[in-house]
């Protein structure tokens, strides 16, 4: 993918989060899963990927959005291009196998190497508390949203994540299953109205405020 920004330290260090967006700009539906696409080489539990996206980009998907988001959030959600419920899913295990075995077939891994992974990672995640499941996809989910709004800037775009809203309500909206699917995080993303950045500088703790050598 050829980035419109490729600058990675102006990527990084300038992304802010952006509440008004210019609402006439439409991001097309293949940028959208492309930008999904690459947010997902981003780094997961045991390689288990236990995360869920729903792509919301028209008035109809906003108005399931508005039914359970907060007000606060308004701003946000009727400019933005798009906005990305993530999701972490409990039961991604259940595709493990199959993972593996894909990568073994294509030859990026060894029979004996997935094996050793198999029998390693899949029986703790098989075996596992539901509240582990919870906090690994949640983990899995947040990390693929920071990646997902730096891809944004790489594409030319600025983004808001958002958690202001009925975690209790997400799921079932989209007809997902609550049981299985645990709401992370919504992420708006778009192109910044005019002066749209400059109404929410965020100011930063030094990091010797946050840093403890052990």
């Amino acid at each position: 993918m050829a980035f419109v920004n490729n600058d990675f330290g102006d990527v990084l260090l300038h992304r802010e989060s952006v509440r008004d967006f210019d609402p006439s700009v439409k991001i097309p539906r293949e940028e959208l899963q492309q930008m999904i696409s690459e947010a997902i080489t981003a780094p997961s539990a045991c390689n288990l990927q236990a995360w869920h996206f729903v792509i919301v980009d028209d008035e109809a998907g906003k108005d399931k959005l508005r039914s359970y988001f907060m007000k606060f959030n308004k701003p946000q959600l009727d400019s933005c291009s798009a906005m990305i419920q993530i999701f972490g899913d409990t039961l991604a295990f259940k595709a493990y196998r199959d993972l593996w075995n894909k990568a073994c077939e294509d030859g990026r891994i060894t029979p004996e190497k997935r094996d050793e992974v198999l029998n390693t990672f899949l029986p703790l995640y098989e075996k596992a508390p539901k509240s582990m499941l919870v906090n690994d996809s949640t983990v899995d989910s947040t990390i693929a949203a920071t990646q997902l709004m730096l891809i944004a800037r790489a594409h030319g775009y600025e983004s808001n994540p958002i958690g202001g809203y009925d975690t209790t309500k997400a799921a079932k909206v989209f007809g997902l299953d609550p049981e299985r699917y645990v709401p992370v995080m919504a992420v708006a993303l778009g192109k910044p109205a005019k002066n749209g950045k400059d109404e929410m500088k965020s100011a930063r703790y030094p990091a010797s405020q946050v840093i403890e050598f052990a």
